[in-house]
């Protein structure tokens, strides 16, 4: 997605457009935390996008290993301080994005971490990292829907990315009136499929495949505890 994203082609706005749903959220956290009010972060976060996907300033990003996010936040905190630009926000503010932008979500997922553990670059980073994992785990629900597996799928998936269930595994069997050895047979081959997904998530945003392994194990140092090496790595 990233190198689509950097050509000059028509499939690039799309590709374009899926880098612009993966990063904005962290971006709209990243104006939060710096101080701006609901409304300049929406303005801002819009605005920056409007402007990415019509100056294509996606070209100039450098595509070796790691450094398209640094690119993106440091081409956001240069379009913030820019006075001139924040005050040009709300004209170009609608409707010229290819995607929804659900700032109330956004505001949401803000509100609820905590108010001065981590600085504005370092809540950026988690608020990817939880989005590469939240798209994975989009994808996996759907499959398992699709294939009819939903209630098996809603009951076990925090012990996809780890034991977080009340009961563990032995809880969850009886829910579900399967035995437990059958369950964990079932949550090993979700956990596959999920570490696939997240592969091809991550994927998405390098310029080779090469530098996968290396931003999985960035994102599991950004979250840390809150997901396993083993059910990412």
């Amino acid at each position: 997605m990233f190198t689509a994203a950097r050509d000059s082609t028509t499939g690039s706005r799309a590709a374009m457009a899926e880098l612009c749903e993966l990063y904005w959220p962290p971006l709209y956290a990243f104006a939060r935390r710096r101080g701006h009010t609901i409304e300049e972060a929406q303005d801002l976060t819009q605005a920056f996008f409007a402007r990415l996907l019509e100056k294509r300033t996606v070209e100039a990003a450098d595509p070796e290993r790691g450094r398209f996010r640094s690119f993106l936040l440091a081409s956001f905190k240069h379009f913030a301080a820019n006075e001139r630009e924040r005050q040009q926000a709300r004209k170009r503010g609608g409707g010229q994005l290819p995607i929804a932008l659900e700032f109330e979500s956004a505001e949401a997922h803000y509100a609820a971490e905590p108010a001065d553990t981590l600085t504005p670059e370092a809540l950026f980073e988690r608020r990817w990292a939880q989005g590469v994992i939240d798209r994975a785990m989009a994808t996996l629900r759907a499959e398992c829907v699709g294939s009819r597996k939903e209630a098996t799928f809603d009951r076990v998936q925090d012990l996809i990315i780890g034991d977080k269930t009340p009961g563990g595994y032995a809880a969850a069997a009886r829910m579900l009136n399967t035995t437990e050895g059958a369950l964990k047979v079932t949550i090993h081959r979700l956990r596959r499929r999920f570490r696939a997904l997240l592969r091809a998530e991550i994927g998405a945003t390098v310029s080779d495949d090469s530098e996968i392994d290396d931003e999985i194990r960035h994102l599991m140092s950004v979250l840390g505890e809150h997901h396993p090496p083993s059910t990412l790595g």
